[in-house]
């Protein structure tokens, strides 16, 4: 038996998420599932090969590393308050079921308590990524509780993304998608403008896929470069910003456009002008957020994902 093949896994949860990360373990580790639905874990034991086991306590013998892939924090905390008075020292929790960083900070607090170390790791990409062992896990946790984990995070994907302590990953992942998903209104109502107006969606998609147009320079520029600095002169000034998204509305509402995103967006840039940063790069409106919540975004507070 091939060192990788002597992991013993449990994997607790057999939905889409679980079947997947259940095939790319199957292949390289010893594993044993578990689901509640007796005909879903019977699916995956039969297509990857894994031992099916009745209960959630059949998995404590059969595995060292237990991974959870469920569909609700209030299951997963319920998963490791009944396994966790079954665990003897040396086995590790890894929790991929998206959770908020809270629930995995007091789970790792109940777990340390015990001496089981827990690590999440929030999966970033889709079900046919993780089933081709090809996924991006962003991981959370203490630097000896994610080297606990590492053989069976390695087995799951080398790409793997560390950000800082437990919950961390999760709080990635949210942040991640909440870009995703508000980015995806903005470009929705935006593309609609502009069909209104005679622009093809093509053509709108090439050019916001320039690295100097209006998605990925944000980003690139503003937030990594200016907010990370705190260097808001020069640059287009939050005056500017604010013209250009009044003619955004003036030119959904010529075409009959509802505005959700980019209205609420325009908000904040009145607020910032009327903050006295009207003269600032329109980056600045990062400082609003520091002084609402105390929290800086300047280098050195906060690092983006970095190679575990």
């Amino acid at each position: 038996m091939t060192a990788a093949a002597a992991l013993r896994v449990g994997l607790v949860g057999c939905g889409n998420m679980g079947a997947a990360i259940a095939e790319t373990l199957a292949a390289k580790c010893s594993l044993s599932v578990f689901d509640l639905d007796r005909d879903r874990r019977g699916t995956v034991s039969e297509k990857t090969g894994a031992a099916e086991v009745s209960s959630l306590v059949g998995l404590v013998p059969a595995a060292d590393f237990f991974v959870l892939s469920l569909p609700s924090p209030s299951i997963s905390a319920a998963v490791i308050d009944e396994l966790l008075p079954e665990l003897a020292p040396g086995a590790v929790i890894i929790e991929t079921s998206t959770v908020s960083p809270s629930d995995v900070v007091a789970a790792h607090t109940r777990c340390a308590a015990r001496g089981i170390p827990l690590v999440d790791a929030a999966i970033l990409s889709g079900v046919a990524q993780m089933a081709q062992g090809a996924s991006t896990l962003l991981i959370g946790g203490d630097d000896d509780d994610v080297r606990a984990a590492g053989p069976v995070l390695d087995a799951l994907t080398a790409d793997q993304l560390r950000f800082g302590a437990p919950g961390g990953g999760m709080a990635a992942k949210i942040g991640n998608n909440a870009v995703s998903h508000a980015v995806m209104v903005v470009l929705v109502e935006s593309a609609t403008m502009l069909a209104a107006s005679g622009v093809p969606l093509e053509s709108f998609g090439a050019l916001l896929g320039r690295p100097d147009a209006g998605l990925l320079r944000p980003l690139t520029h503003r937030l990594m470069e200016r907010v990370a600095a705190g260097d808001y002169a020069g640059g287009m000034p939050m005056e500017a910003a604010r013209k250009d998204s009044t003619l955004a509305l003036a030119l959904a509402q010529k075409n009959g456009v509802p505005l959700f995103g980019v209205q609420a967006a325009h908000t904040v840039y009145e607020i910032a002008v009327s903050h006295g940063l009207g003269r600032d790069d329109y980056a600045a409106i990062a400082s609003l957020w520091e002084g609402w919540t105390g929290t800086t975004l300047r280098t050195g507070a906060a690092k983006p994902g970095e190679p575990a």
